[in-house]
């Protein structure tokens, strides 16, 4: 595995993570075919990591949890297809943060799926979170000067819905490493969304510098990131797992609002605090309420 201290693994892989928009945004291709050129490349890197450090795929869970790895794996697909959609409609500050509403639509859902409590303290959060996204879509204001595109907006929430599902269904999974899991779901979404692209009628010709940034979001945004994601879970504890990945979307709003010059007004800024804040919430240890 990379020598590398776990904090500075998961850090690193947050900083990536939160860098997607910014390539994303310049490839010459539709969303769907990012998303499939993304699950092929990155299940290939991490096949090929597994293989260097003489490891081997555990394929009987992969057989107990065939179901569950099927449903999330179609999930990622159309999650990746939505984000980057939304990239391409709004600013990435929008798109991500509109994309994080996805813990809010977990904690909405997970009382029927879950069967968890439905606190006090969720319900403020999930209010905070909702005020926020309003906020972002810049509701109150009429979208008057397209930052926040509502299409985009709508994009981004489809992400979220999408990446919800892809929590709560791994939930269910049993008996299965995080490395396993990931692996047959990033290749079972590159073979859900196969048929899909075929039936696009879209052209696959990009000029080099699409290409580039291609291979840049498969090889380093999927395979090295999550490489580096998932080598460092073992050694940190889950706050301060929680507490890093923060990072993710504030290195996106920074990127979007002083490396591209996107704009957010003091009304968006006010929602990226209640959303991200909802989410430091919900972090803290469940009381009696």
């Amino acid at each position: 595995m990379i020598i590398l201290p776990a904090t500075l693994k998961n850090i690193s892989a947050m900083l990536i993570f939160g860098s997607i928009g910014l390539f994303v945004r310049y490839i010459d291709l539709a969303s769907s075919q990012i998303a499939l050129v993304r699950g092929f490349i990155g299940a290939a890197v991490l096949l090929f990591a597994m293989s260097v450090l003489k490891k081997s795929l555990d394929f009987s869970a992969w057989r107990k949890n065939a179901l569950i790895l099927l449903i999330s794996g179609g999930a990622i697909g159309f999650n990746w297809i939505f984000l980057f959609q939304a990239y391409h409609y709004t600013t990435i500050a929008v798109a991500t943060l509109t994309y994080y509403l996805a813990p809010t639509i977990v904690v909405l859902v997970s009382p029927f799926f879950l069967h968890e409590r439905f606190t006090r303290r969720k319900l403020i959060c999930v209010i905070l979170a909702l005020i926020g996204m309003m906020l972002i879509a810049d509701i109150f204001t009429g979208l008057s000067s397209g930052v926040g595109s509502m299409q985009g907006v709508i994009y981004g929430i489809c992400a979220a819905a999408f990446y919800a599902s892809v929590i709560i269904s791994n939930k269910f999974l049993h008996d299965i490493s995080a490395m396993d899991s990931t692996i047959a779901q990033l290749i079972i979404a590159t073979l859900i969304l196969l048929p899909y692209v075929v039936c696009q009628d879209n052209s696959w010709s990009a000029d080099i510098a699409s290409l580039l940034l291609l291979l840049t979001v498969g090889a380093i945004h999927t395979g090295f990131a999550y490489l580096l994601y998932f080598s460092s879970l073992q050694k940190l504890s889950a706050p301060t797992v929680a507490l890093f990945s923060y990072i993710d979307p504030v290195t996106a709003i920074l990127l979007s609002t002083f490396l591209l010059a996107e704009p957010m007004s003091p009304v968006q800024w006010l929602g990226a605090v209640l959303i991200l804040g909802s989410l430091f919430i919900s972090q803290f240890p469940a009381g009696k309420s």
